[in-house]
């Protein structure tokens, strides 16, 4: 899938906003869902540390905030912009609201490198790809994008960085 004028802009803020939850106390995961003009929707931080919900990721936050706000033919055209490849949780979440365009920085592969085989890091090594492939409508993907910026809020956060 082609890269859009304004992807690296609004990936760099999903990446602010993944900053932001670390800031908060949580893990460094942020996301954000636009419209097809370009215009920021909705924001959402991970929130697993502070909610106390390992179901806490950006991804599935947004979406649910999404899925109550707006209407399902308004969120098929909008995209997300996330910090991080979605988890197979987050990508049955994009899923089943209907937005059906993603574009991500660090790859989920990526993530596992990073924090390795650890208890509080149930990362998984299942691409959105082959998640979003094995759904009916297509869901557009782009990334790994801007890989060290992203990779670079995650420094020193530790082994049990997970989303």
């Amino acid at each position: 899938m082609p890269t859009k004028p304004d992807d690296e802009i609004l990936l760099r803020r999903a990446i602010a906003v993944a900053a932001a939850a670390r800031a908060h106390g949580n893990h460094p995961f942020g996301a954000i869902l636009v419209d097809p003009d370009g215009r920021i929707l909705l924001e959402a931080e991970n929130t697993v540390i502070t909610e106390r919900d390992a179901t806490g990721h950006a991804e599935r936050n947004l979406m649910s905030m999404a899925s109550r706000r707006f209407e399902a033919a308004l969120l098929a055209r909008c995209t997300i912009y996330t910090s991080t490849e979605p988890c197979v949780m987050c990508a049955g979440s994009v899923y089943w609201v209907g937005v059906r365009r993603v574009v991500y920085g660090l790859a989920e592969r990526q993530l596992l490198a990073l924090t390795g085989l650890h208890e509080g890091n149930p990362t998984f090594d299942l691409p959105c790809r082959t998640v979003f492939a094995a759904g009916q409508p297509p869901t557009d993907v782009v990334g790994p994008m801007l890989t060290d910026e992203a990779l670079a809020v995650h420094a020193g956060f530790g082994p049990a960085a997970a989303p």
